[in-house]
């Protein structure tokens, strides 16, 4: 069974408030902040997705149980987002990590160079012209 895209934005703002135990105007309001921004409709109308409900009871739960007011949770969103977004980079950048996977070498210039296990390092490493002036007196 196929799984349902989260981020398909598909409930109108009628909707989306009702799953999110909310009045429509909370949901305006919180998009004219920039907490939960829904994408719009050729014609202007509003479409949620799964995640923005989701987000929605979040901000919901944040400010009544938590007591953080708007100006906080958008905060904590913003940073949220980045973290996810920081993740998503360490598992696309973990694989060149993995130092059975890297070897160390020196390159023509004598500089040390990381390659892949069985290549080979750049010829052209190191060739470059670097013009170095002392001090005139």
């Amino acid at each position: 069974m196929e799984q349902p895209d989260v981020d398909e934005p598909v409930f109108l703002i009628s909707a989306a408030a009702e799953l999110a135990g909310m009045h429509a105007q909370t949901l305006r309001q919180y998009d004219r902040l920039g907490l939960v921004v829904p994408r719009r409709r050729p014609g202007g109308g509003r479409r949620y997705s799964l995640r923005d409900v989701a987000t929605l009871r979040e901000v919901q739960r944040m400010s009544q149980e938590e007591g953080i007011n708007l100006a906080g949770i958008a905060r904590i969103l913003t940073l949220s987002k980045r973290v996810e977004r920081l993740e998503a980079e360490v598992e696309r950048l973990r694989p060149r990590a993995d130092l059975g996977s890297r070897v160390f070498t020196t390159g023509p210039s004598g500089n040390v160079v990381i390659v892949e296990r069985g290549q080979r390092g750049r010829r052209d490493e190191g060739r470059g012209l670097v013009v170095w002036r002392g001090r005139s007196s």
